[in-house]
């Protein structure tokens, strides 16, 4: 019998490599377009009738019900969401709606209509703050510090709630960041990548960035996908911390997504106080123990490979562009 997923936010970065991960294993996918659907409708012609949208919305009740009763999923993996730190201050409410009262939307359209679905929901290492502890790991107190990080921790302790009250099998994955190509321009690694490809083709002068010593564990969207599926396949659910298990500081990844392009960043970026925000997390440095043991799952993409990845990818989307 075929499984069937239902995936929110699949027209995203995760959205996407999920969604061709699982049609490679034989799935049927059923997918809720966020406001930016992009070319999800040409892309869906190509797997045969075997992904499908659904227009839903996480802060309509009546939507997400029919989304889950219309798709019958063994498996839900959530991400949709507000997915800017930077724009939760602009959008407190807005964000909150979403990422925290969202999740329990969805959580009780499962428990019920689909009470035997397996769920994930995308929690976020930005829910630990400024950690004393050293690295991350699924017992780190959680000390939100962004309206962004306030409403995935509701999000997070309402997953577990739901699962220790009703039985659903229900997991969180603790998502360091993760990159890849398809990334946002308004995120930081992306904006570097994009901003390297326009200095190296003459469309583009100067880089301004804000922190440059803030350090983040960055790993490879592809690989991270697969974590949420392993999460999924096992007999009891749990939460996992997914993650590289090291650290770089923005200006490392300058460095290197530069150096990719035979350039020194130095020579680039300017350091714009208005890009600070009202509090930042200084470290966010995840360990993977859990997944790795459990899971069997290794991250495969290393640190210099995804950046040189990003900048490879915008070095080619702007020259076939021709802008």
């Amino acid at each position: 019998m075929v499984k069937r997923a239902l995936i929110t936010g699949i027209a995203g970065q995760d959205g996407t490599y999920l969604s061709e991960f699982l049609l490679g294993k034989g799935y049927e996918v059923f997918g809720v377009l966020g406001p930016c659907p992009g070319a999800f409708v040409e892309w869906a012609k190509q797997y045969g009738g075997r992904l499908h949208a659904i227009e839903a919305d996480l802060t309509d009740m009546t939507s997400v019900l029919a989304a889950v009763e219309s798709s019958a999923p063994a498996e839900v993996y959530n991400f949709a969401a507000q997915s800017s730190v930077g724009e939760s201050w602009a959008d407190a409410i807005a964000t909150t709606e979403v990422n925290a009262v969202g999740v329990l939307r969805l959580l009780e359209a499962v428990r019920t209509l689909a009470p035997d679905a397996r769920v994930f929901q995308a929690s976020s290492a930005d829910m630990f703050g400024n950690a004393t502890e050293m690295p991350q790991t699924e017992a780190t107190p959680i000390r939100p510090q962004s309206p962004y990080a306030v409403a995935k921790a509701y999000g997070f302790h309402i997953v577990g709630n739901y699962r220790d009250s009703y039985g659903l099998h229900a997991s969180n994955g603790i998502m360091f960041n993760h990159e890849s190509p398809l990334r946002g321009t308004s995120f930081v690694t992306r904006k570097i990548t994009d901003g390297v490809a326009r200095i190296k083709l003459g469309l583009a002068t100067e880089l301004r960035l804000g922190n440059l010593d803030a350090q983040r564990d960055w790993g490879f969207a592809g690989d991270y996908v697969e974590a949420m599926w392993l999460m999924l396949q096992q007999e009891r659910p749990g939460d996992y911390v997914i993650a590289s298990g090291e650290t770089h500081s923005v200006r490392e990844f300058c460095a290197a997504a530069f150096a990719a392009a035979d350039l020194d960043y130095r020579d680039y970026v300017t350091i714009d106080p208005a890009l600070f925000r009202p509090i930042d997390v200084n470290v966010l440095y995840g360990d993977p123990t859990k997944a790795r043991t459990v899971l069997g799952w290794e991250p495969k993409v290393t640190f210099l490979g995804l950046v040189e990845m990003m900048v490879e990818a915008d070095l080619a989307r702007l020259q076939s562009s021709g802008e």
